[in-house]
């Protein structure tokens, strides 16, 4: 794990994800999330797959379900950690804190969906346990929805928001651009 990053966190790069009928940003965010994967393969650095699997029998993630399956590019090697959650905080109930502290890893770089539920949660729980926490914006997306008031939300806006939400409390928000450049080379 030399110049390590930290462990990389993917989370909920599942099937049933596909199916949301809604319009998203970052367009590019799998492409984005597949190359940081290969290199933290290839450079041999922790990675951790996070997977929901919802407690609803009627859920697309339901267990059993083809929803709940990683999408094949990111299908978990051997060697990698594969860590389920039924809430949107990956650390809750999932033993994900034990297994990063037990190997001493200290700083987590987080990409996946959804930026405002799964990415923003686990991200502002690692920034409260201590964890150098980053997260690639533009390899992380949402879908549009409504506010509170009930106002019709861009999923840019939804997604900005949620990154706003993160930046200097709780993590550094940066692109993966930014993090290549900031990263050694494996």
């Amino acid at each position: 794990m030399q110049n390590s990053p930290g462990a990389l966190l993917i989370i909920d790069q599942q099937q049933g994800i596909r199916r949301l009928d809604r319009p998203r940003n970052n367009p590019g965010a799998e492409e984005r999330i597949a190359a940081r994967l290969a290199r933290w393969r290839e450079a041999g650095w922790p990675l951790v797959h996070i997977r929901h699997i919802s407690r609803e029998p009627d859920s697309v993630f339901a267990p059993g379900q083809p929803g709940a399956l990683f999408q094949p590019e990111f299908m978990p090697q051997a060697r990698e950690q594969v860590l389920e959650k039924n809430v949107p905080d990956a650390f809750i109930n999932s033993g994900l804190e034990r297994w990063l502290r037990v190997r001493g890893i200290e700083a987590l770089v987080i990409v996946g969906v959804a930026s405002e539920n799964s990415v923003e949660a686990t991200a502002r729980s690692a920034g409260n346990l201590g964890f150098a926490t980053s997260v690639v914006a533009d390899a992380c997306y949402t879908f549009a929805k409504a506010d509170f008031s009930g106002r019709p939300r861009s999923a840019d806006e939804v997604h900005d928001m949620a990154m706003a939400n993160l930046q200097g409390e709780y993590a550094r928000v940066l692109s993966a651009d930014e993090l290549l450049a900031a990263r050694p080379t494996p």
